[in-house]
């Protein structure tokens, strides 16, 4: 996984004055913390921070913070938006190790035909929407696939039943139901009048 480079300064005054003026000028407060580093406030430019979660991999993209004569390897960990405008406030940076394995989140993607479910007038119902995962930063996947197809009515995929890429592993109850089935409205109240 290519990493996107970051600037990011130190000098900013703590306190929400000061950050409110910050965003006024287009940048975002935000802090770097993480094993053998202490907390370190920085600022990065709200336009390029943008574009280096951009893409496919979104927040769990490796980001190479450059901070004044360092630099770190960081993933965006928290991130604080305003209640009403929807713009990001406030950074948590977490540094990484490359090859130290991470917790992340992914989304969960369904695919396939239900068949069965559908001949049945049942619903596909997807309990899960994204799942934690365990995993080295460089083979976070984007999304985890799961595969409807062999699903019948009355049936469910359960999180131990995902199949993940090699080096994955998930994290939580495995018998947590993924996706789930039910009766249709037509099956549950009969057929209409």
């Amino acid at each position: 996984m290519s990493r996107v480079t970051l600037q990011a300064s130190t000098d900013r005054e703590a306190g929400s004055r000061a950050s409110r003026r910050l965003r006024r000028a287009g940048a975002i407060p935000g802090v770097v913390y993480g094993p053998g580093v202490a907390p370190i406030a920085v600022a990065v430019d709200a336009r390029a921070f943008r574009q280096a979660v951009s893409g496919e991999r979104g927040l769990n993209s490796l980001i190479e913070l450059s901070a004044e004569g360092q630099s770190f390897v960081v993933m965006a960990r928290e991130v604080q938006r305003h209640p009403v405008r929807g713009t990001v406030a406030h950074i948590d940076f977490q540094v990484v190790d490359p090859d130290a394995p991470v917790v992340v989140e992914v989304p969960v993607h369904l695919v396939g035909d239900a068949v069965e479910v559908r001949h049945a007038d049942w619903e596909v119902d997807q309990q899960v929407f994204a799942v934690e995962l365990r995993t080295q930063p460089e083979r976070i996947p984007t999304h985890v696939e799961v595969d409807v197809s062999a699903l019948h009515a009355g049936g469910s995929i359960r999180l131990s039943d995902v199949v993940l890429p090699a080096g994955v592993t998930a994290i939580g109850d495995p018998n947590a139901t993924v996706v789930a089935t039910h009766a249709g409205r037509v099956t549950k109240t009969g057929a209409p009048a």
